[in-house]
């Protein structure tokens, strides 16, 4: 008992209290309390919960979670800040029980034989106060005399004397030293509210009178102390209050305060329906076992399905089927919430449309509610020519958004319902229930990754339009939305002189786009800002952009705007990117046009989501769910990755950082090449080298160039090479070979500038350079046509399939046109594309080496 522990030896931690707590192995609160049932889940359950969440290894003794790690506990919850908690739910406890004290909301429960000593010591309360009355008070010190120590009544019997009454128990506590104080803290406020009870039982104006008496025995600190406590309790008490105002005016903005709440009963029962996707996947509970396998598994690909509406692609993903009856199974709202559907609908009819069911919108949102994390890597993008299978995905995984987001506020608004209604009129036990853990760390749920700002813009109006109208009464910020995502002109008269923070010059895009290809003039026409990060926040009856990150629902940006964000956050100790911590949905668009960019800011930034935050941001630690305070926040979140092409990034990342534990879909896609797309007579010559593993592609990649490829172009007197290389880490180790070479030669990078490039192309056109190094990256940011190209190398194929004809169609001459280009059975991605699925398979098992395509 900590009232017999001297104070020199007591170790402040949740484990010791914990421990004295429920000590009785649970018994403690009603056996010897005597409390009704009804206040013991709600006292014991925030109690025991705000213990765990002090001392992470004590959340090993959660009766919810037996299979919690024994992690180390997150900076805003460890020692330094336990008082805050302990306060927080102590209070809740001294709060509980005053409401029940003031308003007598409970009756009387049963006697039973269970609170037979209870009412013994009732009835001779007298006798035991005269005992009471004649024990010496602790010292200043924390030290207890011998007659305390030794011939005095059992600890658990005078705990029920001072339970008895709620001022007793604060004066005995109080004399104790400060460190001991915090701890007693709880116990004191947990005892006041059995106090309550038993005043209800006993009659108020007796136990009064028994604490003034037992107040005259206390020394002056002692008696103060009860009225600092109380004054701590209102003061909390308003905090709390406050905080529900604060939550409150988050959820409303205008008009939305006449409206008694934002949702009705039927969207609540929508949220919390058992049998919905969302419902079962958060309220899944992962055991340790599982977790350890889902970080060590190597998933494995069980079933496949045709893809509707791609006759080359199919599904093909782990665990169980569900979607051999996905175009049958008709539901009545798809597992939507209701208003989402029927505006969905609306808006499809309205477009000229009427078979919804087997809609390709329709079919990808049931795909993304599975939960699973998802891999479509064959999607048509909008700038080339897709424009219809683009937006069709667009429509299902907003949908989807909007539909998670929608549900998870309406859970949490339910039980802010159930809450309140609780405060006032002291009927359900509703704490002692999991369906109050419905919240992460931070409010964002949804984190939507794009390359550039004019795709966040096609995203942002759709998702407003694809909003019901009752949930965007008023969009707020449109205004500056607009100009920093739409406004051509000034966007362009600014990017005339900055570049990109992919280190691209989009300086004079304007000036040749009728010179350009149709799919660049699509895809960097608008706002080519690669650099952004905004909040979306969903009031009752409005949107609202720019939200506080700490406010909003979903969160949009580009990689590297992320990046920027991680970065100021390590140099200024007041920011941080705690806002990432909850993140439960994530959507990467457009990955191909990022793997342009630059892929391992997309890779940082992955993989600080849902890490434990740094703070605490308001958030009420009551009502977290066990899996975030467990650390398992990434095996429950859904990632979907779209791109028109797979590459070993792209592979890589949905292989070992998309860790959902309700499994994988991919979309396995066969290709036809695009080899009929070279419009002239050009002997297409591919040459494979030898290469034992991943790790050693690079090397004998460039082993194989300077030692049977080099030497041909150096003998010969004839220029107009260009050698197209992939990547900038390839273009560097070319370029000082080259150079250690002392060839003739120039130099097309993304990080080439302008002065320079235009005197590159004049120099390799009027033959005074007999080499030129293109990279892919060059061609994607500018699409320049070079002039000059008599011999064409692939030193690595281009990841955009597209590409290759286009470099191909380049060469000039009128006879003897060859390409040469080198590849190895690592390459069997890139290369498949261009040359179709059957010829790879063939060209990397084959026990020939040199192929030709004319």
């Amino acid at each position: 008992s900590i009232q017999h522990r001297p104070a020199k030896s007591f170790q402040f931690t949740s484990f010791s209290v914990q421990n004295f707590i429920f000590s009785k192995g649970g018994d403690w609160f009603s056996s010897s309390a005597g409390l009704h049932p009804r206040i013991v889940g709600s006292v014991r359950r925030p109690v025991e919960r705000s213990l765990s969440l002090i001392d992470s290894p004590s959340l090993s003794h959660r009766r919810s979670s037996p299979h919690c790690t024994h992690q180390s506990p997150p900076p805003f919850l460890s020692a330094a800040s336990s008082s805050f908690f302990l306060r927080h739910s102590v209070t809740f406890v001294l709060l509980m029980g005053k409401q029940f004290r003031n308003h007598g909301g409970l009756k009387r429960p049963n006697k039973t034989q269970k609170f037979e000593s209870t009412r013994h010591t009732k009835k001779n309360r007298g006798v035991e106060q005269e005992k009471i009355a004649h024990l010496a008070s602790p010292s200043s010190s924390g030290e207890l005399s011998e007659e305390e120590n030794g011939n005095v009544a059992p600890t658990e019997e005078i705990i029920h004397k001072e339970s008895s009454t709620y001022d007793e128990l604060l004066n005995l506590l109080s004399s104790s030293s400060k460190s001991v104080a915090h701890a007693n803290k709880q116990r004191q406020r947990q005892e006041e509210g059995r106090s309550d009870t038993e005043e209800e039982e006993e009659g108020e104006d007796e136990d009064e009178d028994e604490d003034e008496d037992e107040d005259e025995d206390d020394d002056d600190e002692t008696t103060s102390l009860p009225e600092d406590l109380d004054n701590d309790a209102k003061e909390i008490d308003d905090s709390l209050k406050g905080d529900k105002q604060t939550e409150d005016e988050m959820e409303t903005s205008g008009s939305d305060e006449e409206h008694d709440s934002g949702i009705d009963d039927e969207s609540a029962v929508e949220a919390t329906r058992s049998d919905s996707s969302f419902s079962r996947h958060v309220g899944h509970i992962l055991s340790k076992v599982e977790v350890d396998n889902l970080s060590t598994m190597k998933w494995k690909y069980k079933w496949e399905v045709p893809a509707v509406g791609m006759s080359n692609c199919r599904w093909v993903g782990t665990g169980e089927c569900f979607l051999k009856d996905l175009d049958t199974n008709v539901h009545v709202d798809y597992d939507m919430k209701l208003k989402l559907y029927k505006h969905w609908l609306d808006i499809y009819k309205t477009s000229g449309k009427n078979d919804f069911h087997s809609s390709k919108q329709r079919l990808f949102f049931t795909l993304c509610n599975s939960y699973r994390d998802i891999l479509h890597c064959n999607k048509k993008p909008f700038y080339l020519k897709g424009l219809e299978d683009d937006s069709s995905i667009m429509d299902g995984y907003i949908m989807h958004t909007l539909n998670h987001v929608f549900k998870t506020r309406d859970i949490v608004t339910k039980n802010d319902s159930k809450a309140a209604k609780h405060q006032e009129k002291s009927k359900d036990n509703l704490l002692n229930d999991d369906s109050f853990l419905d919240q992460g760390f931070t409010r964002p749920k949804v984190l939507i990754l794009l390359p550039l700002a004019s795709n966040a813009l096609r995203v942002v109006k759709r998702l407003i339009q694809l909003t019901p109208s009752s949930h965007k009464a008023t969009v707020e910020h449109m205004d500056r939305f607009y100009k920093e995502f739409d406004n051509e002109d000034v966007e362009d008269s600014e990017d005339g002189n900055k570049e990109s923070g992919s280190g691209q010059d989009f300086g004079n895009l304007n000036s040749q786009k009728s010179s350009k290809p149709s799919d660049f003039e699509s895809l960097f026409g608008g706002i080519n800002n690669d650099h952004f990060v905004f909040g979306i926040k969903f009031t009752r009856r409005s949107i609202k952009l720019y939200s506080d990150f700490y406010s909003s629902d979903i969160i949009v940006a580009s990689a590297l705007g992320l990046l920027t964000k991680m970065g100021q956050a390590e140099k200024d100790k007041d920011k941080d990117v705690d806002y990432l911590s909850s993140i439960e949905v994530l959507i990467i668009d457009y990955a191909e046009v990022i793997t342009m960019q630059n892929w391992s800011y997309l890779s940082s930034v992955v993989k600080q989501l849902n890490l434990i935050p740094s703070k605490q941001h308001g958030t009420d630690v009551m009502r977290i769910r066990q899996w975030y305070l467990d650390g398992y926040a990434r095996f429950y979140r859904q990632t979907i990755m779209l791109s028109s092409y797979l590459n070993p990034d792209i592979n890589a990342m949905f292989n070992h950082q998309c860790v959902n534990y309700q499994g994988k879909v991919k979309l396995e896609c066969e290709y036809k090449g695009v080899l009929p797309k070279v419009l002239l007579q050009v002997q297409q010559i591919y040459q494979r080298f030898g290469a034992d593993s991943v790790e050693d592609i690079d090397d004998a990649r460039l082993e194989y160039f300077t030692k049977k490829v080099f030497p041909k172009i150096k003998d010969s007197s004839e220029g107009g090479v260009m050698i197209f290389i992939s990547s900038y880490f390839e273009f560097v180790r070319i370029r000082n070979f080259l150079k250690s070479q002392n060839a003739s030669f120039c130099l097309l990078s993304e990080y080439t500038k302008q002065s320079d490039i235009s005197r590159a192309r004049v120099w390799f056109f009027e033959g005074k350079r007999k080499i030129m190094l293109y990279t892919e990256r060059m061609h994607f940011y500018h699409r320049y046509k070079i002039r000059g190209i008599k011999n064409l190398m692939f030193y690595s194929l281009p990841e955009r399939k597209e590409f290759y004809p286009e470099i191909v169609n380049m060469v000039e001459g009128s006879d003897n046109l060859t390409s040469t280009t080198l590849f190895s059975r690592f390459d069997q991605l890139r290369l498949e594309r261009i040359v179709g699925t059957s010829n790879a398979k063939r060209m990397v098992k084959s026990e020939k080496e040199v192929f030709v395509f004319c």
